[in-house]
């Protein structure tokens, strides 16, 4: 499931004015396997129509598709998954809503919050943020490569890396065991998707 590189995720006020369709075409077109939407703000119509067109560009290119914490939204436009975080409804409720089907990733920050997705059935887990990030409102202080370190070791689970990883630091990430690693302003915002998406790859060769 989380068997890619590169795990990219939408956030329209850093993609220099580019809708989040063209930006998800445009990382589709540079061989990104995982999308997620992720937008907080917007109305909940907007996003239901926004995720409709991405379920059809994704479906089309065979990408996963992770539809942010609403869960009606994912169900509604057939998303492939849900990701939540900690504060939101129970990975055994949400399961209870999606069914067996559906993909869902929980934000982790500690251990204890590891083990306790895999004891409570999580498909993946996220695992930071491992440097500071400015892209999420509500982020909680970067938890440092000691956390991956740990998750490394002691986590059977699918995770994704994440939080504050840059073109700069994406190789340190990838030497210590991170499989699949994502990025949120480094590929939206970049003035052109594909060259940073190539320049990321060649780094954590």
């Amino acid at each position: 499931m989380l068997n890619t590189d590169l795990y990219a995720i939408t956030a329209e006020e850093y993609s220099l004015g580019r809708s989040n369709i063209e930006v998800v075409e445009q990382m589709v077109e540079a061989g990104i396997k995982i999308i997620q939407y992720r937008e907080k703000e917007k109305k909940k119509l907007y996003k239901y129509q926004e995720c409709l067109k991405i379920r059809e560009i994704t479906r089309k290119a065979g990408v996963t598709f992770i539809v942010n914490d609403d869960i009606d939204l994912a169900l509604a436009v057939k998303a492939d998954g849900v990701h939540i975080g900690q504060e939101d409804l129970p990975i055994e409720q949400v399961r209870k809503l999606v069914g067996k089907e559906m993909i869902i990733g929980l934000s982790t920050h500690s251990p204890e919050q590891a083990q306790d997705a895999v004891r409570r059935g999580a498909d993946y887990i996220g695992v930071g943020p491992i440097f500071a990030t400015k892209t999420k409102k509500d982020v909680c202080d970067p938890v440092g490569l000691e956390y991956l370190d740990y998750v490394v070791k002691n986590i059977k689970l699918p995770f994704v890396a994440i939080g504050g990883i840059k073109e700069h630091n994406i190789a340190e990430v990838k030497k210590r065991g991170a499989k699949c690693i994502c990025l949120v302003t480094e590929i939206v915002g970049a003035k052109d998707i594909g060259a940073k998406i190539a320049a990321l790859r060649e780094n954590i060769k």
